[in-house]
């Protein structure tokens, strides 16, 4: 069970319901959020299943990656394409079965020319087979919490089966750029890329217009519309928005500005705790210890509109009874952030060092505690 061990009064605080109102929005459905806080700001038709088109390949990007982390692939390896990689429709690289290509070459041809190609070949390359790929896919989705999604290709060439929704990716975007931030660095920001004696430009207009917008991916088909995912970063705030279904290029890149433009004008991200700060110590039954330091895994955020700030309460809530061994990461409860009543947001709570298991005597007196209370 849960108990309230402690009770925080903060200083920064908000009121969702009294924020801006988000501006009118040219598409089917979108998020825009704070990728530090983790919070949407605001959304419209967000858990809504819609064809995905090319934005899939967040999805495909963060597989690739994966492998690359776990030495399955190295950026030097030449990958084989196939004939099913070589005949893809849709957008391409142009790769060649008589040319060798690199796994490299083929991140910068998925991210920056948005090659169907060579997300085949890369899933080639992991999966044994694109379908295989489509499986390892929907496993991580399932793993991220993406539940209105379902991979059945690399790419997001249509099918009824392949679908996702903003929130979800939402998720998979800020997943990729919170695991895998070097290679978001590398690839998401490129505006051109030249192979094979061709070269194209990334489709994502905002890398011209803002300078703040690093990354993300553009998607297109009759179907899904005009979509686009946009990640931009001013000081220590990055904020992610997801647009899916817009009316045309030059819509979609202007409608993602004005949700990011609104989310930096009007709320600001309020740091709570440091990553390793201790928050409270927890009791420990039956431990070397009788108590526990607990903390968060990383830098904790909440976002704050501007010019609003009352009261935000924050409540600890511990596992109890703790009993040891307790290791260090382990989750041992939440922060509950509300807002007169309303709640904003729950956040692990792991403990900060490990406890190990007392003595057989120290073991019976803490059962014998535990019992009477």
């Amino acid at each position: 069970m849960l108990r309230a061990v402690a009770s925080l009064v903060l200083t920064l605080c908000f009121s969702l319901s009294n924020a801006q109102t988000p501006p009118p929005v040219i598409g089917k459905a979108y998020v825009v959020a704070d990728v530090s806080s983790g919070q949407i700001l605001a959304s419209e038709r967000p858990d809504e299943r819609f064809e995905p088109a090319s934005l899939t390949k967040i999805m495909t990007a963060y597989v690739v990656f994966q492998a690359l982390r776990d030495k399955k692939l190295t950026l030097d390896r030449v990958v084989p394409v196939s004939e099913k990689a070589w005949r893809a429709g849709g957008s391409r690289m142009f790769i060649d079965p008589k040319n060798p290509v690199t796994v490299d070459q083929l991140i910068r041809g998925m991210i920056v020319q948005s090659g169907n190609d060579a997300c085949i070949a890369l899933a080639e390359a992991i999966g044994g087979t694109e379908d295989v790929f489509a499986q390892m896919m929907n496993r991580e989705a399932q793993r991220l919490g993406m539940k209105n999604t379902n991979f059945v290709n690399s790419n997001g060439l249509p099918d009824p089966q392949h679908y996702s929704s903003a929130r979800d990716m939402y998720l998979i975007a800020s997943a990729l750029i919170r695991d895998f931030p070097a290679e978001y660095a590398t690839y998401y920001s490129m505006k051109e890329y030249r192979f094979n004696n061709i070269t194209q430009m990334n489709r994502n207009r905002l890398l011209w217009l803002d300078p703040t917008v690093d990354g993300m991916k553009t998607g297109f088909t009759e179907a899904a519309g005009y979509c686009l995912v946009a990640s931009s970063k001013r000081g220590p705030r990055r904020l992610l928005s997801v647009l899916l279904g817009s009316t045309s290029e030059a819509t979609r890149a202007q409608e993602s500005q004005k949700l990011l433009n609104w989310g930096f004008q009007f709320f600001d991200a309020v740091k709570l705790y440091d990553k390793g700060q201790a928050v409270k110590a927890i009791e420990v039954w039956k431990g070397t210890a009788a108590e526990v330091k607990a903390g968060f895994t990383g830098d904790m955020y909440i976002t704050v509109p501007k010019g609003q700030a009352e009261k935000v309460k924050a409540d600890l809530l511990a596992q109890q009874p703790l009993v040891a061994p307790v290791s260090q990461g382990q989750k041992i409860g939440v922060m509950r952030v509300t807002l007169e009543g309303k709640a904003i947001g729950e956040y692990p709570v792991v403990a900060l060092e490990s406890v190990g298991v007392a003595g057989i005597f120290g073991r019976a007196w803490d059962t014998l505690r535990l019992w009477i209370k």
